[in-house]
This record gives C-alpha cells, sequence and structure tokens, in this order.
C-alpha cells in the first residue's frame, strides 16, 4: 500500500524532518455522513462543498493494521527495546517483498508508532529529540550519497566541498545529540553489491549504525534476489539483521480468507457513501482478491477510487461493475486470464446475490 510519503503539493516530502513530524502528529479529518433531511437541505454549493470532504476523505491514504504490519511494528518495537543497552553489534530488521505489499507503510507506521511513545515517556523540558530518521536508497547510490539523504532529512546546509566523511561526521553529531532510536531506510534494494559503489554503501550505513546508536530497519523489493545477503558484506548484514517477509495476501485456507475478508470490512467501515450496502466489499472478496491478487497496494487504490467514482457519478455506492471498471497498476492488470476470471467470479457472486 502507499504511504503519506507522497503529500499534498507544497508540503515537505516525509525524507525532511518537517515532512516527518507532519506525518507524526497529522489526524485525518473526520467527515458525518449527513442524514437524508440534512442532505435534501443543502443547496448547490453546500453539497458541493460536503461532497469535496467526501472525496478528500477517501483520497487519504487507508492504513489497514494488516498482521504483516503488526508483526514489522512488534518486532521493530521489541529489536529497539534490546538495542537499548547494545553498545556493538546492535540487531536490525530487513523489510522484504514483492512492490505493493505496504513495506513502506509498515516501517513508516513502526516509526510513527516509536516516535509517539518516546515523546510520551520523555519529561517536560526534556529538550528537542529526533527519535525516528527515514531515507530512502538512491538509485546507484554512493557512500557520500547516502550520507547526504541524512544531512537532508535533518537539514544540515551542505558546504560546496564538503567531503563525505565530513558529513557524514555532521551527520552523527546531530543524531546523538538529539538522541535518534530507529532509523528507517528504504528503498534498500537500490544497493547493489556487486558493484563497488554499491559495497561502498552498504559500509557506509555499517558505519552509520555503528556510529548512531539507534536500532535499523532497512525495507526492500524482494532484498534477498537484490543479492543483499551474498558475499562477506551480505553475510554481516544477514547475521545481524532479522527479516520479515510483507506478502500478498492469500485466500488457499478458510483462516486467511477470513483475515482478506476482516480486512475488506475494516475498509468498508471508513466509506463515506449515501446509498452504499454495508457488506458489499466482504461479498466480493472473491473478485477483489482476483482483480488485485491479494496485494494491499492495489486493493487500496481500487477501493478508494471506486468511492469517489459513487461520489462523482451519483451513484452513492461501490458497485461490481464500478469494481471491474477501475484501472489498476501495470502488474495488477498485466494477467488477461486473471481479469477474465475476476469477470467470471462476479458475475457467478452477483447471481448468487440475485
Amino acid at each position: 500500500m502507499s504511504t503519506e510519503q507522497e503529500l499534498a503539493p507544497g508540503r515537505p516530502a516525509l525524507t525532511t524532518k518537517e515532512g516527518w513530524a507532519r506525518f507524526v502528529d497529522y489526524l485525518p479529518a473526520t467527515v458525518t455522513l449527513l442524514r437524508p433531511k440534512e442532505l435534501a437541505a443543502l443547496n448547490e454549493v453546500e453539497r458541493a462543498l460536503y461532497d469535496e470532504a467526501r472525496i478528500e476523505h477517501h483520497t487519504e491514504v487507508l492504513v489497514a493494521k494488516t498482521p504483516t504490519m503488526m508483526e514489522i511494528i512488534r518486532t521493530g518495537r521489541e529489536l529497539t527495546l534490546l538495542n537499548r543497552r547494545q553498545v556493538s553489534a546492535r540487531r536490525g530488521l530487513i523489510v522484504t517483498g514483492e512492490p505493493g505489499t505496504g513495506k513502506t507503510t509498515a516501517i513508516t507506521q513502526l516509526g510513527k508508532a516509536h516516535e509517539q511513545h518516546v515523546r510520551r515517556r520523555l519529561p517536560a523540558g526534556a529538550g528537542p529529540r529526533m527519535p525516528v530518521v527515514y531515507v530512502t536508497v538512491p538509485p546507484a547510490a554512493t557512500p557520500k550519497m547516502l550520507a547526504m539523504e541524512f544531512a537532508r532529512f535533518l537539514g544540515i546546509p551542505l558546504v560546496g566541498g564538503q567531503n563525505q566523511a565530513q558529513i557524514t561526521n555532521a551527520v552523527c553529531e546531530v543524531l546523538a545529540e538529539l538522541g535518534c532510536e530507529l532509523v528507517l531506510v528504504d528503498e534498500i534494494h537500490n544497493l547493489n553489491l556487486t558493484t563497488r559503489a554499491g559495497a561502498e554503501a552498504s559500509d557506509q550505513l555499517k558505519y552509520l549504525s555503528e556510529r548512531i546508536t539507534a536500532t535499523f530497519v532497512y525495507a526492500g523489493i524482494d532484498v534477498e534476489q537484490a543479492g543483499l545477503f551474498t558475499g562477506t558484506r551480505g553475510k554481516q548484514i544477514a547475521g545481524r539483521f532479522v527479516s520479515v517477509a510483507a506478502k500478498p495476501f492469500t485466500t488457499a485456507t478458510a483462516a486467511h480468507k477470513a483475515q482478506w475478508q476482516q480486512l475488506l470490512a475494516t475498509m468498508e467501515q471508513s466509506l463515506r457513501l449515501h446509498r452504499h450496502r454495508p457488506g458489499t466489499l466482504v461479498d466480493q472478496s472473491d473478485l477483489l482478491h482476483h482483480r488485485t491478487s491479494g496485494m494491499i497496494g492495489s486493493l487500496a487504490h481500487l477501493v478508494r477510487a471506486a468511492a469517489v467514482r459513487a461520489i462523482l457519478s451519483g451513484t452513492e455506492r461501490i458497485t461490481v461493475p464500478i469494481l471491474e471498471d477501475i484501472p489498476l497498476d501495470t502488474a495488477a492488470e498485466a494477467s488477461a486470464p486473471r481479469r477474465r476470471t475476476a469477470r467470471a467470479a462476479g458475475t457467478r457472486q452477483r447471481k448468487a446475490a440475485a
């Protein structure tokens, strides 16, 4: 699932301290569904503003507490506690999986939960703190590029001519002073350990983890296949990091299907539509799984887009034709047999509901 990393235009990115602080503090606005008489009493302008508020509500990133997300948050929290008294060789966490399985959402929710916990336990007047840092690994990253990503998050001014060691020292000094406890490093698959630059960038992260008394969390696409655990450097990473795999939802067993349906029921509770029948998404669980292959990112997009279309079209409810018609990401739409299977599943479920 996508995350709040994609903020509205003009707002700071999540990879800056301002953007991260906004993410941690952010509370989505609540939209109350009007009663029929209240709705009928609205004039044209009021109705337009009301509909716009509901559309804005549905465009908010829906964060569903999936079993995988809860495992990642639980494991990350345990590691931060275990690492508090570790002088060296602190354990870290790697979140790996296919695109669209909610890796970024999970680690940022871990970071948000941790920072909120730190804020609650800090005494009044404790001074400035920065418990969490969130950075992404740029493509073809070099050690200096990584150091600059940390400096950019912290707002450290970069003067022309500064070398890697100078930037790294500045970053470590600031993070030590601000009491950083958790470092989230996304897009870790951009590190290619088979190249000199990638290997040196990996060494830079290891050096930072030794200088900064924090728990490091990496997230990336299929990091095993990307070679993150190969060679001497890879063995060091494998020996110090716990791995959690973010996988698509399956409906292979009754228990798995129940989890999938519970996720759909949770999503349905967030809908603000006037004629939507509760239980529709759960009733169409097979269709939704076929359309999205169990990918949480594709599912979130489909449900949100269907809700927006229901408002714009005036139908005020999510229907099977809408669910079948919403275009999804290329990966979800790549298989024509899957789309035919989805349509057939939808037809069967419509007949069964008739």
